[in-house]
């Protein structure tokens, strides 16, 4: 089954999609990529997850696995050859899963509030909001890491894939927004982890660069104004 045709339907610029990429890229997996157009979703994509018809979605032989993490843990499990993704002791594994929870359920959602917000001072606002729910990551990290360059240890794992793949983003909010949300006085260590995961073999050429994504934010504030005009 391991050596069935791999496809993945995303977007390159999805973060959700970046996480199955990079974890199909810690296993060695060759895979296929399939560009969605989510303006324009393929009967493939219609097809292949009817219920949220939303991206990534893995196709592994005849088999379809749909939501990013459940896609990760489903690459772990299935490629026992390579570096394991999530941690080997249960314990750990736990501590693990919670952080990943954590991340999704509470912090993500504060990504959306900062792209929603209207005004200088609401932008701030979420700003504050954000650094300070990322000091909750940054005692994580240290306790996870015990030293280590992640939170997996030596090599990235399930915790670093899913809070790294949104580093991109951040990158590019900076750059056009001049909002900070990885803050070297209240995250030292993660912004430190953040450097060094976007240099990881197994990242690189996963994410588009900031830059590429720079461009895409500027489209998108760009089609927001218009339409707030209208």
């Amino acid at each position: 089954m391991a050596t069935s045709i791999v496809k993945v339907l995303g977007t390159q610029a999805s973060p959700f999609a970046n996480r199955v990429l990079i974890a199909l890229n810690v296993k060695s997996v060759d895979y296929e990529f399939i560009q969605e157009d989510m303006s324009n979703k393929s009967e493939l994509l219609l097809k292949s997850n009817p219920v949220h018809k939303k991206i990534p979605v893995l196709i592994h032989g005849d088999n379809t696995i749909c939501e990013s993490l459940v896609i990760v843990q489903y690459i772990d499990e299935t490629w026992t050859n390579g570096p394991s993704i999530l941690p080997s002791n249960p314990l750990d594994r736990a501590i693990a899963r919670f952080w990943v929870a954590y991340i999704d359920d509470k912090w993500l959602p504060l990504m959306s509030d900062l792209g929603k917000a209207q005004g200088e001072e609401a932008k701030i606002e979420v700003q504050e909001k954000l650094q300070e729910a990322l000091v909750p990551l940054e005692e994580a990290f240290v306790k996870c890491s015990k030293g280590k360059s992640f939170f997996g240890g030596d090599n990235i794992g399930y915790i670093d894939i899913t809070l790294g793949c949104i580093l991109g983003w951040i990158k590019a909010i900076k750059t056009m927004l001049g909002i900070e949300i990885f803050n070297v006085t209240k995250t030292p260590g993660l912004v430190n982890w953040g450097d060094r995961f976007l240099e990881d073999k197994f990242v690189k050429g996963a994410m588009l660069e900031p830059e590429k994504l720079v461009e895409i934010l500027k489209l998108h504030l760009a089609k927001r104004e218009a339409n707030n005009a209208n």
